[in-house]
This record gives structure tokens, sequence and C-alpha cells, in this order.
């Protein structure tokens, strides 16, 4: 006996679309993908355009699914061909001729001998065959139906492709079934007359659907929606025609004239078309397709299969964003789900609403000569990304180190002292407590009644003193680094340091410096905007004479200089401006070189030398020029750039 007021419930996955409870799209995936096109050298522009083009792990990109529009497109035209119709009014001919042969052969009278001579003597044209047999006085039963099959199949086939389902709706339709298209038709020619002359109105339209909405499941709301649906389908008819051979084209044309028995079914539909074509000129009515595999199509499924071609030809456009002008919103969802499923316009959706966050959340700017680049919000977040890959790497417990409380204040002295007003050390815990339950007892609460800590009670931790550094990092930007792969890499360790020191450390000040041919200052948004230069030469001298300058500024911090290059010094800065580059290095190369690292060693730098690539040249002048001065020497891998810097800054800060 079952409970009252039991309900079973079943649970599957949803299928309706993008999943309503989905969390917002996850800006970090792309941002980032946008940020290494753009430290590559590549315009943030044609970064964004990328990054809709491949997508990204959790969804496809532009590109595939372009690529499964045009293979669908493919498939419809290698599996399909266009005889179907054909094959079906040859059939019920043949069928009609052998079942009236029969009759005739069993009637003994003079008549039945003539009409054998006229069955005999039908054109091979399936068309002038059909035409001939127009007035012939069937005997056989089966024969006259199998006949009247072709005329109803004709009419049927017709209006299936304009109509949508019209075929099965009409399979043994009556004469007022016939009649109520006849009078649809009528009714819609004055509707699209009306239209086309300006002077129809909404109230035309709801009357017209009042009366024959049956034949519209696509339940239009206005003439517009409508004309556009009829508009699609009267262009792929005329392009089902247009795709057959002439001899298909002549015997199609002389055979519609049976369609319901009657030419005034064409005749209303050509005049459907006509209308149509002059209400949506912008469609293709001139096009065809050539179709070549083994599966026969009736003219409604041609015609349908001719407009799911087209919608994924225009598909294929749309997500190929290769026009002028072309805008993500541009991509019809509605289309992309009935050609490739709800998934490929979930996937779309979402690439199309990243952009759209992108640009509306400030993640982009406009410089003064009109082009894109990445905004400092966007930098910040790029920043963090890549600092939070340091941090998994400089972490021995596989990504979880907490930069954010690392080296945040000075080591702990063992003391602590009463806290006042403006303090940042962290609490005693201990003391702190212990302050409070002492206090309570003297005030003569009882602590089993709770214990309220007040601000007299606090204690926190003394530090040592922090020590504010002045940090200079130069980065090497000659050719080599590009062609050898530590471009990007170069880029991003420049970021996680800038992101580490403005949001950690802000006592110390971060200044860059990249060189090449020449040396400059430049700033962390121009650095990850910068393209490769093809120069040669590897100007450290320019590069040390500026970080000289630039540390000297700051008198009462430490200085600290981290130099990244993966060749040894190949230019210096002549008197007047001029970059002197020669290879091998010349011995005034280096020895101007030596003369400004021993200034910057003797103001109490502390030198790093990061050594990218194996050359011997470059790993000799750093091991003796470290020995001369006390620096240090790294020789990190690529892909350990940034941890090296990184970790060698937090060392270095440690011991100060």
């Amino acid at each position: 006996m079952a409970r009252k007021g039991f309900h079973r419930s079943r649970y599957s996955r949803y299928t309706g679309g993008p999943d309503p409870l989905a969390p917002p799209v996850d800006l970090r995936e792309a941002l980032r993908a946008i940020g290494d096109d753009v430290m590559e050298g590549v315009s943030p522009e044609r970064a964004m355009r990328e990054f809709l083009r491949r997508g990204g792990p959790s969804n496809r990109g532009l590109d595939r699914l372009a690529e499964e529009a045009n293979r669908r497109r493919r498939e419809l035209l290698r599996s399909r061909n266009l005889d179907g119709t054909f094959d079906e009014i040859r059939e019920l001919l043949d069928s009609a001729v052998l079942n009236e042969r029969k009759q005739l052969a069993r009637d003994l009278d003079d008549d039945a001998r003539f009409a054998e001579m006229q069955i005999g003597s039908l054109p091979a044209s399936t068309a002038q065959a059909v035409r001939e047999l127009a007035d012939y006085d069937w005997r056989s039963p089966q024969a006259r139906a199998d006949y009247e099959k072709i005329s109803d199949l004709l009419g049927r086939e017709a209006l299936d492709q304009r109509f949508a389902g019209m075929k099965q709706a009409l399979e043994g339709a009556s004469d007022e079934d016939r009649q109520q298209i006849t009078d649809m038709l009528g009714d819609l020619n004055d509707l699209l007359a009306k239209h086309n002359a300006g002077q129809d109105t909404q109230a035309d339209f709801d009357e017209f659907m009042d009366k024959h909405g049956e034949f519209f499941p696509e339940d239009p709301e206005n003439i517009d929606e409508l004309i556009d649906a009829l508009a699609r389908r009267s262009a792929a008819a005329q392009q089902f025609f247009n795709s057959l051979t002439p001899e298909q084209q002549a015997e199609l044309a002389e055979l519609s004239q049976q369609a319901f028995g009657s030419p005034e079914l064409m005749s209303a539909l050509g005049q459907m078309d006509d209308a149509l074509r002059q209400a949506r000129p912008d469609l293709d009515w001139g096009g065809s397709q050539e179709f070549s595999g083994d599966n026969p199509m009736g003219m409604g499924e041609g015609a349908a299969a001719l407009r799911d071609i087209g919608e994924l030809e225009q598909l294929a456009e749309q997500l190929s964003q290769g026009y002028a002008g072309a805008q993500m919103e541009d991509i019809d969802l509605d289309a992309l789900a009935r050609q490739l499923g709800d998934e490929a316009a979930a996937d779309a959706r979402t690439l199309s609403e990243l952009e759209k966050a992108l640009r509306d959340q400030g993640f982009f700017r406009r410089d003064q000569d009109g082009s894109l680049k990445l905004s400092p919000k966007a930098m910040r977040r790029l920043g963090q990304a890549i600092l939070r890959d340091v941090a998994a790497q400089l972490s021995s417990r596989g990504g979880d180190r907490r930069t954010d409380l690392a080296g945040r204040l000075g080591e702990p002295t063992g003391a602590t002292r009463e806290w006042a007003f403006g303090d940042t050390e962290p609490w005693d815990v201990t003391r702190t407590v212990t302050n409070a339950v002492v206090r309570t007892a003297a005030d003569g609460d009882d602590p089993a009644d709770g214990v309220r800590i007040d601000v007299r009670d606090v204690e926190v931790t003394e530090t040592e003193a922090r020590t504010q550094a002045a940090v200079v990092l130069l980065v090497d930007t000659s050719f080599s680094m590009v062609m050898e792969g530590r471009w990007t890499p170069m880029k991003r360790t420049a970021l996680a340091l800038n992101q580490l020191i403005s949001t950690r450390f802000r006592s110390d000040e971060l200044h860059l410096i990249e060189f090449g041919r020449h040396a400059r200052s430049t700033t962390v948004d121009e650095l990850t905007g910068l393209e490769p230069r093809m120069e040669q030469g590897t100007n450290l001298h320019h590069a040390l004479m500026l970080a000289h300058r630039h540390l000297r500024r700051f008198p009462n911090a430490q200085p600290v200089l981290l130099i990244v290059t993966d060749g040894e010094p190949t230019a210096h800065l002549e008197p007047d401006g001029e970059a002197f580059f020669w290879y091998p290095p010349h011995p005034q190369t280096i020895g101007l070189t030596v003369r400004e690292l021993d200034l910057l060693s003797r103001m109490g730098t502390q030198i790093t030398f990061f050594r990218l690539g194996e050359d011997p040249g470059l790993a000799n002048f750093v091991d003796r020029i470290a020995r001369r001065i006390g620096g240090r020497v790294v020789a990190p891998d690529i892909d350990g750039l940034g941890a090296a810097v990184v970790g060698d800054y937090l060392r270095a800060r440690r011991a100060r």
C-alpha cells in the first residue's frame, strides 16, 4: 500500500543550454592567456582575438566551432543527393503503368488494345509521361491511385519546401484540406503585397495569424518574423532548383504543374516567392550547392538541407570574425544551437561574456594614439597570477606558500611590549589573554563568567626594525633573448617582482631598466607591451650607469641590484651618447662595465647576476666579477627564472 504524500523525484544533467546556476565567467584564465600574448609582443586587441579563437581548457574557441560548422556542411553535401523526389515519382509512375498493363491484359475489348498502345508509347521523360497520362482513363483502381499519388506528392513537396512539416501533415489530405491551403496562400499573398507597399498593420498580421496560425509552428509575433522564416525557406527552395542539373530543372518545372492536379498551387507559390524576394533581397536567391552523396532527398528535405547548409555557412563566417566590424554579438546563438547543439552555443556565449566582461570591467584602456592597452587593473591581475605561480615554485609544499605573510615584518626579538596607537606588529596572544585574566581577577570579577579583553591588555611582539631597500631590476632585451625563448619569462619575472614589492613590501622601491644596444628606464606596463627588437648588443654599461644614477636618489635605503642577462657585455656608451658595439667584447667595453660595477659595490649594493643559457663567455665574466665585488651568481633554468629572482629578493630582505 502506497504511503500518502509520497513523492519520487528523478534528477539528471541539465541539457537546456548553459547552466543557469553556473558561476560567473572566470576572467583569470582569459587574462592570463591574453597577458602571455602581450608579453610575446602581440597587441592587446590581437591577443584578445587570438584568445577568442583558441578558447580555453573549459570551452571551445571560435576556430574549433567554425571547424565543426564546416565539417557539418561537408557531411551534408557528401552524404546526400537531390534525386529523392524524382526517384519517388518514377517509382509511382512505374507502379501505375505496371498495374494498368496487368488490367489491360485481362480486358479483351478493342479499347483495351488501343490503351495498351498508348501506354506502350509513353515518352522516356518522367515529366512528359506524367503529363500525357493526365487525361488517361485508368481501368485499374490501383494504377489510378498510384498516379494520383504523384500529383499529391508534388503538391506536398512544393509546400514542404516553404512550410515546415507540410509533407507529412498533408499526406492523404482531403479536398477541404487543400482548399484551406489555397485560402491561406491567397491571404498570405495579400498580406505580403500590403507589406511591400508599406500599407500593412499589426492588426492585419494578427488577423492573418488568427485565421491561419496552424500553418506556422514558428509562432512569429509580427510580420517581419513571419517574412524572415518564409523568405529563408523560399530562398532555399530556389537554391534547390538552382542545384539541379538543367535536365532535372526542366523536368521539375513540368512536373510541378501537376501539383495537386492543378497549376494554381504553383502559381500562388510563385507569387509568394516573388513577394518574399522583394521583401528580403539580401538573402542568397541565386546560390546553389553540389551534392555528391548516396542518400536521395525529396524537395522538402533538399530545401531543408540547403537551409542548414546556408545557416552553417553564415555561422562559419560569423565565427571567423574575419570581416570588417565583426563583433561577438554577430554570432546567432539560436542557429548555433540548432546546427551544433546547446553545448556549442554555450561555449560561444561564454566567449562573448568573457570579452564583454574584460572590456566593461576596465581591463583595457585606449592610449593617446587610439591603440588598445592593458589597463593598470589588468596589470595587477596579471601580476597576481604570475606571483602565484612563482610562489608555487618557491614553496616546498606544492604551492601553498602564503606570500601575503612571508617577510612582511622584521625578525621577532623575543620581547613584547604594550600596544601603542599606530603599531602594526602582531599581538602576543598568550601575554594578551594572561593580562586580561589577571585584570579581571583584580577587578573582583569571576573569570568563570567570561573574560573581556581591554585595549590595556594588548601586548605586541617586538621585531627588528625593517630596512628600506631601493631595488633595481636590469633585464636584457637584446636579440638573443627573443631568439632563445627568454623574452616572455623575463617579462613574467619583472611582473612577479613588481607585484610582490608593490603589494607586500611597499617600503621598498622597485625600478626597472631594460638594455639592448642602449638602455633606458621603463615601467612594468611599458615592459609588458615591449615588442622584440631585432638589434644586437648587450649594453650592460649603460644600464649600470642608469642604475647608479637612480640608487643615488635613495641614500638611506639599502641598494639592491638584480641583473637578468643571457650575454656578456658587447656594447658600451660613448661620451657623445652613441652606443659602441663589438663582438667578441672589446676590452674597453669590459673595462667600462667593470668600473660601473665597482662604483655600485662601493655604495654597498647587493648585486646578483641571473645568468641565462650556457654562454661560456658570460659564465666567465659573471663568475669573475662576482668574486671581485662580492656578488652572487644564479643560473636558473628558464622556467625557474621568476622563482629565482623573487627568492633572491626575499633572501636578501630577510638578511637585512
